[in-house]
């Protein structure tokens, strides 16, 4: 496939890096020379000086024939001209399809006069409304460090690091099943650098994560079974008033007031900014001061605080203030990272979980990788694999035997299956045409998966 890339930077960068990982001819566009000669030496792909809103550039990109567009620029109407042109001019012998990065609620918002669609934009991508809202799922689980949604929201993957004391250490995941009545599936075990494809014999070591997928709702429940106490956040401190902070707080304020449980607070360095912020987020209490002085944090009541998150655009600022947090026995602390050196060991040295805004991007480009059949894709930090989410063809491989006599490569391990109920897979799991289903796939072996649910 021929893809090109349009934006340098973070996330540009990361997205391109993806595409050619996968063996994609990708060419990346910006008008930045120093992030060009970045690019074309730290990348195996091709790197075009000039503006994403040029359509000589673009064509210089050869446009014509490429099969992706990804317009990730920090400027909205640049990612919006820039798939406009992808639309007009690489429509020629077959159909382009375009992402875009947006975020300004304008175009995305319920009453924004002309929608994305009338761009001829086909997927818009938000990450940090995306990010917020994996910050907010953490919080509301506490015992958590990953989360993600699947079927609707109807499942989820948890990942929970295990204490080394735990009474699960040294069981292997068929005592652990059998020691318990609620359906899950461990679907991938993190030790260290290493993800494991897990089998019924694996056991469970102290300091492992554990990705579990199971019924929405029923996250505590599982918490419980790895010796974990779910417990609940009450008062949160966010450290930043970036787009992210700020709606996180949004996101927090509202479920507080409908539940009446959390209490936010907002520290912003900005003057200006906080003002802002102080005015239009309702429910919340914005501090004007330096979100790394850790002398206002106290004064602030740091360490009463149940759960920092740390989003400033300062990644060694939102390390450091987590792990003085963590120092001061906060329960918990959510920051926001991209450096790809960093995300691994965050939780080694004393955090309990990292957001991304790059992994938003990438799980949205990858879902139009897999396939027709991929209705999202998503990867987690510290698991090298891919968790998919599928629908079966009538005819396909996936719906002709149960799962025990199909015999799935080794490498892809199928875990819930949805239709009018969610069915935890197991031996006598039979996928009928048009349910949904949750697969796990190492690297290697993510290419194999969608032809198992075409006819």
């Amino acid at each position: 496939m021929r893809a090109i890339v349009v934006g340098a930077g973070d996330v540009g960068y990361d997205v391109a890096r993806l595409l050619s990982l996968q063996r994609h001819d990708v060419t990346v566009v910006d008008a930045d020379p120093a992030k060009v000669d970045h690019v074309r030496d730290t990348l195996d792909v091709l790197a075009v000086l000039g503006s994403g809103t040029s359509a000589a550039t673009l064509r210089k990109a050869q446009i014509e024939d490429a099969d992706l567009v990804v317009a990730v620029t920090d400027v909205d109407e640049v990612n919006v001209i820039a798939s406009m042109l992808a639309e007009r001019v690489g429509k020629s012998a077959h159909e382009t399809t375009t992402i875009a990065r947006v975020r300004s609620d304008e175009f995305t918002g319920p009453h924004a006069v002309l929608t994305l669609a009338d761009f001829g934009i086909d997927h818009i991508i938000h990450p940090e409304q995306s990010t917020a809202n994996e910050v907010i799922s953490l919080l509301r689980r506490a015992a958590a460090t990953d989360i993600v949604d699947f079927c609707q929201e109807r499942v989820q993957l948890v990942g929970i690091r295990v204490e080394r004391d735990a009474e699960v250490v040294g069981m292997s995941l068929i005592e652990l099943a059998q020691s318990s009545p609620l359906p899950f599936r461990v679907m991938g075990i993190s030790r260290g650098v290493r993800t494991i494809v897990p089998s019924g014999d694996a056991t469970i070591q102290g300091g492992d994560q554990v990705f579990v997928l199971v019924e929405t709702g029923r996250v505590a429940e599982v918490a419980r079974v790895l010796g974990k106490e779910a417990g609940r956040l009450r008062h949160v401190m966010i450290l930043g008033g970036t787009s992210v902070g700020a709606r996180v707080a949004a996101g927090l304020a509202g479920r507080s007031r409908r539940d009446g449980g959390m209490e936010v607070k907002l520290v912003e360095k900005d003057r200006k900014r906080a003002e802002y912020l102080a005015e239009t987020l309702e429910g919340v209490l914005v501090i004007h001061g330096d979100p790394a002085d850790i002398d206002l944090l106290a004064r602030e009541g740091l360490a009463e605080t149940d759960a920092v998150v740390a989003v400033t655009e300062d990644e060694e600022s939102n390390l450091v203030s987590c792990l003085m947090a963590k120092h001061l026995e906060v329960k918990k602390t959510v920051a926001l990272l991209s450096k790809s050196a960093y995300i691994p060991i965050s939780q080694s040295i004393g955090l309990d979980a990292a957001v991304s805004q790059k992994l938003a991007v990438s799980r949205e480009v990858l879902r139009f990788l897999r396939g027709a059949h991929v209705r999202s894709v998503a990867t987690v930090h510290g698991l090298d694999a891919e968790i998919m989410e599928l629908v079966a063809d009538e005819g396909a491989p996936i719906t002709r035997v149960p799962l025990a006599r199909l015999r799935l490569p080794k490498g892809i391990l199928l875990g819930a299956v949805v239709g009018d109920r969610v069915e935890i897979a197991t031996g006598t799991t039979h996928v009928e045409p048009g349910q949904r289903a949750v697969v796990f796939a190492t690297p290697e072996r993510a290419g194999d998966v969608e032809p198992l649910f075409s006819s």
